[in-house]
């Protein structure tokens, strides 16, 4: 009798256990064309400016404007916080893409004239860029909105 070689029997391989990426945090991007705000350290779009609200807010560290949504953010956790207007429950909100803190987010507010803030978006000018649709006659904007 001849002798048989041995053979090697070979498992499937899963090679998508070989190839782990880390996790990229999903990005949303608003519409080309339309005037929109971007985040000034990373480029993140940010908010559509027909969400804007107001422009008479004031941050930490300067102006900044209220917007009824926004785009690529993170929120913390809710804190009573004694503002200018009074007290308000606000999360802090971060840029999903570069993690900066970029302002806050209405969640509660205890004064009746002051309800229409909750659920609303506070970002510093210093955090943001105008992107995309502006008129070219503006003055550009590079670090910050003033």
């Amino acid at each position: 009798m001849a002798a048989v070689p041995a053979v090697k029997v070979l498992q499937p391989h899963n090679f998508a256990k070989d190839f782990t990426k880390p996790k990229k945090a999903f990005q949303a991007y608003l519409p080309k064309g339309i005037r929109t705000y971007s985040c000034a350290h990373c480029r993140a779009n940010l908010a559509n400016h027909n969400d804007l609200i107001s422009k008479s807010f004031q941050g930490s560290q300067g102006k900044a404007y209220l917007f009824n949504s926004v785009v690529n953010i993170t929120c913390g956790k809710a804190e009573e916080r004694v503002l200018l207007t009074g007290v308000h429950d606000v999360a802090d909100i971060f840029c999903e893409c570069c993690k900066t803190t970029l302002g806050w987010k209405y969640e509660h507010a205890y004064e009746s004239s002051q309800k229409y803030k909750e659920g609303k978006y506070i970002i510093e000018l210093v955090h943001m860029i105008k992107d995309n649709g502006w008129d070219a006659n503006e003055r550009p904007q590079r670090n910050s909105i003033h």
